[in-house]
């Protein structure tokens, strides 16, 4: 079998919402009071994606304003319809070279989006570059070496019918989304009072076509490699999911546990050091 490159596509916002986005959101429900930002801040959210993070902020934060910035133009118009708050803006924009104000933001965050840049270490000081001194830098991203397990049983499925593709799972690529690398991302970009934790959360589904069928939608890794497989290929993988998931814990529905995401917060130093 023919290994398909890796690579991501992120261009149909609704088709993300039902792969990962509605998981995002539950994610997020938790991350953004745990940052403990004072209410009337001023909020940046990069990576914005669909809007998720940005919509968990003006729910339970009080912000005065929240700017979300992508690098996809599609997810930018998408966030744009279907979040409609007066204090929120989106735009298209680079994560390792933000548009926004320097110094400004009380807090920048990002949710799924660290992991899928490039240089991580820059996208982290452009992100503390945009905060006010004392401000809060986070993130959150997909646990996927440890308990993302709705990803573990795709990837397990894949690997088991094509040992080439075992490069392009996300444990492997992504040694980034686990606490200790995080902490130790935020002191090389020189951010203090460094604290990282797990976010687990509930993902149900009602049956297996609720599971499989994101996985069709081209939208992130995983679902980019389905697309490029032919038909038959195709075929095979969704039965080795399926038995795969199927061997998992049952508690509802039918399938029903945890997934976790890895978390970490620190602040822009007051001063700068010399």
């Amino acid at each position: 079998m023919t290994t398909p490159k890796r690579l991501e596509n992120w261009d149909a916002g609704g088709i993300y919402e039902s792969y990962v986005g509605r998981w995002s959101r539950l994610v997020a429900a938790e991350f953004v009071p745990w940052l403990g930002v004072s209410p009337r801040g001023r909020w940046l959210d990069v990576g914005c994606g669909t809007g998720a993070l940005s919509q968990s902020i003006l729910r339970v934060a009080e912000p005065a304003a929240v700017s979300g910035v992508d690098k996809s133009a599609a997810f930018v118009a998408y966030a744009r319809q279907q979040v409609s708050d007066d204090r929120v803006t989106f735009q298209v924009g680079d994560a390792v070279s933000l548009p926004v104000e320097r110094d400004h933001y009380d807090a920048a965050v990002s949710g799924l989006c660290l992991n899928f840049v490039p240089d991580h270490l820059r996208m982290v000081q452009e992100m503390t570059q945009a905060v006010r001194p004392g401000g809060t830098v986070a993130v959150y991203v997909w646990d996927y070496a440890d308990q993302m397990q709705l990803m573990r049983y795709f990837w397990d499925a894949v690997v088991a019918l094509n040992a080439g593709a075992l490069e392009l799972d996300e444990s492997r690529r992504f040694p980034i989304c686990q606490p200790e690398p995080l902490a130790a991302l935020w002191r090389s970009a020189g951010l203090e009072q460094v604290s990282t934790r797990s976010i687990d959360i509930p993902t149900q589904f009602r049956d297996f076509d609720d599971y499989w069928t994101p996985f069709l939608g081209g939208q992130g890794t995983a679902p980019t490699y389905v697309q490029a497989l032919d038909a038959k290929a195709r075929d095979q993988l969704r039965d080795s999911a399926r038995l795969s998931a199927r061997a998992a814990p049952n508690r509802g529905g039918w399938l029903h546990q945890s997934d976790r995401a890895g978390v970490g917060r620190a602040r822009r130093p007051n001063c700068q050091k010399t």
